[in-house]
């Protein structure tokens, strides 16, 4: 028996490989484009590129400021470390990062595969191949791209990672208790909370793997036992929770908040589009507008009908197919913290929610298929046939939904043709335009989504969404040169939401552009009454300072700024240049000048404004040789770039370093 026994398990090793290989070949298949793909200017900014403690890659500092971060409005320091790995060794080239995505996505598809080998096995018809639908419907399905292309939300594809291992590790738990094998199990939790909050309905899924198909719920004895022995889990997810609230509460996104019974009608309702989305998942979007109070009654009447119709049907079959109540309190359970009655955002609904909880689903249906296959003895033949036809025709929509996510443009231009009035598209949209320098363009999309959300019933809801959209507008005309035009909508914005600090700062660079100072100086402080960590607000308001000839408070303004950001340019050079050339010798520091505009230099070495300031630098610290050397090299610069006056002002500069004599700006009030 022993030869056979190890000749069927080595068979079936070869098979689970085959398995993998699959899976893993048609996650490439959809997701390797990615490789060539860009950021997208939906959060992947506040993420990666836009994110200074995440761009700077690995640091002892930042490792411990990521558990205290609170920038993204969410609370994940193990996903903002994983970023930082990302820009560590490939910097800010996107193909990388979605390197990582695509991977951690292969390793959660696999680690799923065994998971549910582990807890179904062998006692259950077609176990394997069961689990292999089940894993491959996870890698590929269409509604888990946003999940796996979108840099921004590496914490879904990490947390699954620690998700399926705290599974993997419950079983062995279960399998055989011991304390090293619950602290495991525990550490892990702990991994995938802080990789996404999400995961805090995590004990209620180990709970329901105790019904099946672990099999430890016997009575209600059994069943408060299995209770107490989640509490520690309980606390960690409690614990989790409590953080998140506090962060989100102060960020930006939860001021916006809908009436309570219309998001508990669009959360029921969602529950059913979310069902539709995975038997039909066609015209998908990276954001759908929240319906609101406009949802008719007979879509809310339906589904409320079709959920209690499913719940009765499953809990009438729980005895003989416990597998679909399972998986559909699984599905239940885990949308319950992002089905919107708790309102972050101002989705309707969102593709990447899906990604792990309609792994219910799909095992309540796989394992109901293979039942009622083998009670009506149908061929063995049909059901590998029926799932493989499900599996690539979801490989080629998920390969096509990918398509959309190479970069900003095509992301919203598929976006806001498939869906309407989507003001958030088109606000993104007209970002995109704005940073191709199309100002007329982005102010027609900004205008188009005010337009939606002014005639919206739920504006007085949405006050900073409005305020959001004046503001991009003000930008739109600011950078026409339409201060006037520009200024009214800041105040606009201003009007709406008093508290928001990024309409004062845009407010007060609209009015030092005019030359209004005093008037500038008063918004940039009030920007940093409301955010004081604020590196752009103290950057800004110390030019102001420098043009009305307040040195002194100018300075403590940079220092302020690079004590926030270190790599601050503007405020490097700006520091430097006070230190190198300032008439007053009280605040000149030819060392420290040097220090500063080197570190310019060296973040953006094409600059012959920075480079002024070190030859400048340079000189005060009585480097002449480098002065001259560093001031030619800027007047090369500034030639190759067609800044012939400021070429000519740098060959007069040469002469001056030549000379041994260090260069002095008396009014310091053009700031650079």
């Amino acid at each position: 028996m022993k030869p056979r026994q190890n000749k069927t398990k080595a068979s079936s090793r070869r098979s689970q490989f085959a398995i993998c290989a699959v899976i893993i070949a048609l996650i490439w298949i959809v997701f390797g484009q990615t490789l060539s793909d860009d950021f997208v200017n939906y959060d992947d900014k506040t993420y990666v590129y836009g994110n200074s403690l995440v761009a700077s890659g690995l640091s002892l500092p930042g490792l411990v400021h990521a558990f205290v971060d609170t920038r993204t409005g969410n609370w994940h320091p193990l996903t903002l470390v994983s970023h930082m790995i990302d820009c560590q060794f490939f910097d800010l080239k996107a193909g990388g990062h979605h390197f990582t995505n695509v991977l951690l996505h292969t390793i959660a598809a696999l680690l799923l595969f065994l998971a549910l080998l582990q807890m179904i096995g062998k006692g259950h018809s077609g176990w394997e191949w069961a689990s292999a639908f089940v894993a491959a419907l996870f890698a590929i399905h269409p509604l888990h791209v946003e999940s796996v292309a979108w840099i921004a939300e590496r914490k879904d594809v990490l947390s699954a990672v620690f998700f399926f291992l705290t599974l993997i590790a419950y079983v062995r738990y279960a399998r055989a208790p011991n304390f090293v094998r619950y602290l495991t199990m525990s550490i892990l939790f702990a991994c995938g909370l802080m990789s996404k909050p999400m995961l805090v309905t995590t004990p209620v899924i180990l709970l329901l793997l105790d019904y099946w198909p672990l099999a430890r719920m016997s009575d209600w004895r059994s069943f408060r036992r299995l209770i107490v022995e989640k509490l520690p889990l309980v606390a960690l997810s409690v614990a989790s929770s409590i953080v998140t609230f506090m962060i989100q509460e102060h960020s930006v996104g939860s001021l916006a908040q809908l009436p309570f019974s219309w998001r508990l009608q669009n959360a029921i309702v969602s529950y059913v589009i979310y069902i539709w989305q995975m038997i039909w998942p066609t015209n998908l979007a990276v954001f759908y507008p929240h319906p609101e109070n406009h949802l008719a009654v007979w879509q809310l009447a339906a589904s409320v009908a079709l959920l209690l119709i499913i719940t009765a049907v499953v809990f009438f079959f729980r005895r003989t197919r416990p597998y679909l109540l399972v998986g559909w309190l699984w599905y239940l359970v885990m949308l319950l913290p992002v089905i919107g009655i708790v309102e972050v955002g101002l989705q309707g609904h969102a593709d990447r929610y899906t990604y792990l909880p309609q792994i219910g689903l799909y095992l309540a249906l796989t394992w109901l298929v293979v039942d009622l296959a083998s009670a009506l003895s149908l061929s063995k033949q049909i059901l590998p046939a029926f799932a493989s036809v499900v599996v690539l025709a979801f490989t080629a929509c998920g390969f096509k939904q990918t398509s959309y996510w190479r970069n900003s443009e095509t992301l919203w231009t598929h976006t806001l043709a498939v869906t309407k009035d989507n003001d958030v598209a088109h606000i993104n949209f007209g970002m995109f335009l704005m940073d191709r320098g199309q100002f007329t363009d982005a102010l027609a999309h900004f205008q188009t989504a005010l337009d939606v959300r002014s005639r919206n019933s739920a504006q007085l809801h949405y006050a900073l969404s409005l305020a959001l959209i004046h503001s991009d507008i003000g930008n739109a005309l600011a950078s026409k040169r339409q201060l006037d035009d520009a200024i009214a909508h800041f105040r606009q914005a201003i009007e709406l939401k008093p508290d928001y600090a990024d309409a004062h700062y845009n407010l007060g660079i609209a009015l030092l552009k005019k030359g209004e100072i005093e008037n500038a100086i008063a918004e940039f402080r009030q920007t940093l009454s409301i955010h004081p960590a604020d590196e752009g607000a103290h950057t800004s308001l110390a030019i102001a300072l420098m043009r009305k000839s307040a040195i002194a408070e100018a300075i403590q303004h940079y220092e302020a700024a690079l004590a926030i950001d270190s790599d601050s340019v503007v405020a490097l050079n700006n520091l430097a240049w006070i230190l190198a050339t300032s008439p007053d010798a009280a605040f000149r520091d030819g060392q420290r000048a040097v220090e500063l505009a080197s570190k310019a230099v060296q973040r953006d070495r094409g600059s012959f404004q920075f480079t002024r300031t070190l030859a400048a630098a340079y000189a005060e610290n009585g480097s002449f040789d480098q002065a001259v050397a560093t001031a030619q090299r800027a007047a090369l610069l500034a030639r190759e770039a067609g800044a012939r006056d400021f070429a000519n002002q740098m060959d007069d500069e040469v002469d001056l370093y030549r000379r041994k004599t260090p260069l002095r700006d008396p009014s310091l009030r053009n700031a650079q």
